[in-house]
C-alpha cells in the first residue's frame, strides 16, 4: 500500500486531501496497467469507476452508426477520465483505449469518491472546477464542428497542443503525441486525406514540420 500513498502524493488533484484521507484514498483504490491499443473500458459497461492518468495516453471515443471512431478526447499522465460515473451515469457511453505507449492508472469506485468529496470541501470545489473545464472544452469543441472549416479546426488542434502542451526549443514550439493523422482526423472531424493535405500544405509554407511522433509549431503568430 505504501507504493498508491506515494503515487496519491503525485497526483497534484489530491493535494488537498489531510493525510488521514489519502491513507483512506490508499486503501480504497488500486494500480492498474493496460498495454498498447487496450480497451480500458467499453460503451455499455457499468459506470462504477473514476481514473486517474499516470503514464501513457488514452483516447476516449465513440463509434457512430455506421461504425466510425469518433475521438471526443486525448487524456494525458495527470488527467482524470471516467468521471461521467459521478454524474449518474449508470452504463458507460464512451470508450476509454490506451493508445501506441500504454496506459498506467489510478482507478478508485465512485463511492469512494463521493465519500471523500462529502467530508472534503476543497475536493468537491476541485472537482466542479475540473467538470466545468470539462464541459466548456466539450462548448468550444462542438462550435469548432458547427461554424469553422476543416482546415481551421486542424490549426485550432495544433495551436491547441502547443499551448498546453508544447516545449520551447529555440524560437519553436514542439509538442510529442503518439496520434496517426487518422487520429486527428478522427479528433477534429475530418477525413484522413485532409489531415495529410492540410499538415503537407503547412510544411511547405515553413510553418510547421512534423515526424510520425511529433510536431513543431515555427511561428505560432503565423500559424493562424
Amino acid at each position: 500500500m505504501s507504493l498508491q500513498r506515494n503515487i496519491i502524493e503525485q497526483i497534484e488533484f489530491f493535494n488537498c486531501l489531510t493525510a488521514e484521507e489519502k491513507l483512506f484514498l490508499a486503501d480504497n483504490s488500486e494500480l492498474k496497467v493496460k498495454g498498447r491499443y487496450s480497451y480500458i473500458y467499453l460503451a455499455d459497461e457499468p459506470s462504477s469507476f473514476l481514473n486517474i492518468l499516470l503514464k501513457g495516453t488514452i483516447k476516449i471515443g465513440t463509434h457512430s452508426a455506421d461504425g466510425k471512431e469518433i475521438i471526443k478526447s486525448i487524456i494525458h499522465p495527470q488527467a482524470m477520465f471516467g468521471e461521467m460515473c459521478m454524474m449518474g451515469e449508470q452504463s458507460r457511453i464512451d470508450f476509454a483505449k490506451s493508445m501506441a505507449d500504454g496506459a498506467e492508472y489510478f482507478s478508485l469506485k465512485k463511492e469512494v469518491m463521493l465519500n471523500l468529496i462529502s467530508s472534503n470541501a476543497k475536493l468537491n470545489n476541485a472537482f466542479m472546477s475540473h467538470m466545468g473545464s470539462r464541459l466548456k472544452t466539450a462548448e468550444t469543441r462542438l462550435e469548432s464542428l458547427i461554424f469553422k472549416d476543416a482546415r481551421s479546426r486542424i490549426i485550432d488542434f495544433l495551436k491547441d497542443n502547443v499551448e498546453r502542451r508544447g516545449r520551447q526549443v529555440g524560437f519553436e514550439i514542439m509538442f510529442k503525441h503518439s496520434l496517426t493523422q487518422q487520429d486527428i482526423a478522427n479528433l477534429t472531424g475530418t477525413s484522413r486525406q485532409t489531415v495529410t493535405s492540410v499538415m503537407n500544405e503547412l510544411r511547405k509554407s515553413n510553418l510547421i514540420y512534423f515526424t510520425r511522433k511529433s510536431i513543431l509549431v515555427r511561428d505560432m503568430a503565423k500559424l493562424g
